[in-house]
Formats: structure tokens, C-alpha cells, sequence
């Protein structure tokens, strides 16, 4: 099986590319994530590649992050969901932002994407729910209960002192935006003690 291709990127038709390795051109499907942040044509890229072998074929898809590529291959395991579905998703929503709309399971998030209906999105939901890979050290990254990135760095510590993601959403939710990290986490686990 491929796991990772390296080599000169040759061609750019999304949602695939071209890629010359040792002189062997590898036809490889993106998702959009990954497809924006290719570099020039000519340049060098490396991929990390899920390889499908199915009877009408062999399928490369590449991916720019081993987040992207796991939560690609959990996406597959559903019934029903095929790379092109999974490719939507990732091109729809980044990880970070699948994880969050899985932790707070809102389907809305899901049914933006094109080709997502209303049950597939709630499919979906229920079955990624606790399934997704995590990432950054064991910790979702960006499941905010705020917007801001001071919010996600509490949520984060508290998910990663063991807290479910239920309780740390919940802990987060009303902490007051001016709050430094460290005085909201202490906030927080202020308010998780008194449950």
C-alpha cells in the first residue's frame, strides 16, 4: 500500500492533482483544505496517501495532515459514506471544525456541505460520536464554546486534565471573554468542582 508520496506537482484539476514521482505521474483526489495550500506547479509536495484498491481500480487521495487522512479513513467506516462523500466533508469543514460540530452534534454545521442531506448529517453525528481521531497530543483542537482562541486554549487544558467534552463545553460557556488563560482555567475548574 502508499502511504506518503513525495515529488513535483504537475498538475492542478480540483479536486485532483498530478504528481511526478521519480518519473512516474500519480493521479492523487484532495480535499479542498489540502488543495488550497498546495504550492506552485513545478514545486515539490509530499502527501500522506490513503491507497484504495476496489474493483474498478486503484485510488490515491492525498491529504496535508495525518488529522485530515484519519478522519478521512473513520468517515469511510460508515455505512453508506464513500471517498466522495468524505472528500466533501474535509473540503467543507476543517478537522477542528468536524469535532466541534460531532461534540455539540449539530447537524446544520454538516448539512452546509454539498451533498449532505439532514440524515446523513445526523447520521453522521451519531456515528463519529466519540470515534474521531483525536489530535495535538490527544486533545480535539479548536472545540470552542466561545469564539476566540482564548477559549479554545481552556477548553483544550481542561479536556486534556481529563474532562469529558460535555463537562469542559459547559465549564467554558459563560466565562467571561477578558479573562487571561490561565485565570479562566482556573475559573473553570473552579465551576467544574461545584458539580
Amino acid at each position: 500500500m502508499i502511504g506518503r508520496l513525495s515529488g513535483a506537482l504537475v498538475e492542478k484539476n480540483p479536486p485532483q492533482l498530478l504528481m511526478d514521482v521519480g518519473g512516474v505521474g500519480y493521479e492523487v483526489d484532495v480535499p479542498m483544505s489540502t488543495f488550497y495550500n498546495l504550492p506552485a506547479l513545478g514545486e515539490s509536495v509530499t502527501l500522506l496517501i490513503h491507497h484504495a484498491v476496489r474493483e474498478d481500480g486503484q485510488f490515491l487521495y492525498g491529504f496535508g495532515t495525518a488529522d485530515e487522512r484519519a478522519v478521512f479513513r473513520q468517515l469511510l467506516k460508515i455505512s453508506g459514506v464513500g471517498a466522495r462523500i468524505a472528500l466533501a466533508v474535509l473540503s467543507g469543514l476543517s478537522v477542528a471544525d468536524l469535532h466541534s460540530a460531532v461534540a455539540r452534534q449539530e447537524a446544520g454545521r454538516l448539512t452546509k456541505v454539498p451533498g449532505i442531506g439532514k440524515k446523513t448529517a445526523e447520521r453522521l453525528l451519531l456515528e463519529l460520536k466519540g470515534k474521531l481521531p483525536t489530535v495535538a497530543g490527544g486533545v480535539p483542537v479548536t472545540i470552542s464554546g466561545r469564539g476566540d482562541g482564548q477559549g479554545d486554549d481552556v477548553l483544550n487544558a481542561l479536556l486534556a486534565l481529563g474532562y469529558s467534552e460535555k463537562e469542559a463545553l459547559s465549564a467554558t460557556r459563560n466565562l467571561p471573554p477578558e479573562l487571561s488563560t490561565s485565570e479562566g482555567i482556573r475559573q473553570a475548574l473552579k465551576t467544574l468542582a461545584r458539580f
